[in-house]
């Protein structure tokens, strides 16, 4: 389920079922790396939807966690556990935070979810039909990842 009005409304109809948020975590920077921000944006927007797909009925997938990439870690920690925070009261059993910056690896033992990371793949010169053919490849290995991931919390 997709964050819009429709699927929010089978949401509540269907809360119990849905145990999974999945949160894109995207930087932004006007620095010099604007266009790696950029491409791990799209890579990332890219495979977290076909994630969804993959799950419908099971997982909800929230807009991005957008932070400034210069922000300091404490603050861009302390807004995250919030919102995980905000989901666990929510209902929500797994919190899964898809990423493809590098720096959230050094506080993935303090994040209150779990932390997926994502080496991006730069698409902007690859045409659709490779684009979406190298993005399943990848949202097969993680629906597997993420299988496991329930599995564990069930045992």
């Amino acid at each position: 389920m997709n964050w819009n009005g429709k699927d929010i409304e089978s949401f509540q109809q269907q809360k119990e079922y849905i145990d999974t948020a999945l949160v894109p975590l995207v930087p932004i920077s006007f620095e010099s790396d604007m266009k790696e921000t950029a491409s791990q944006y799209e890579f990332i927007q890219l495979l977290t939807t076909l994630l969804e797909k993959q799950f419908k009925g099971r997982m909800l997938l929230l807009p991005p966690f957008t932070y400034i990439k210069q922000q300091e870690e404490e603050g861009k920690l302390a807004a995250l556990n919030l919102l995980a925070e905000e989901l666990d009261k929510a209902g929500f059993q797994h919190a899964l935070f898809f990423t493809s910056d590098s720096s959230w690896k050094l506080a993935e033992d303090k994040i209150n979810g779990s932390l997926i990371w994502v080496p991006s793949v730069p698409l902007e010169h690859m045409e659709d039909s490779y684009k979406y053919s190298l993005i399943e490849d990848q949202a097969k290995q993680f629906v597997n990842i993420i299988v496991h991931k329930w599995q564990q919390d069930l045992s």
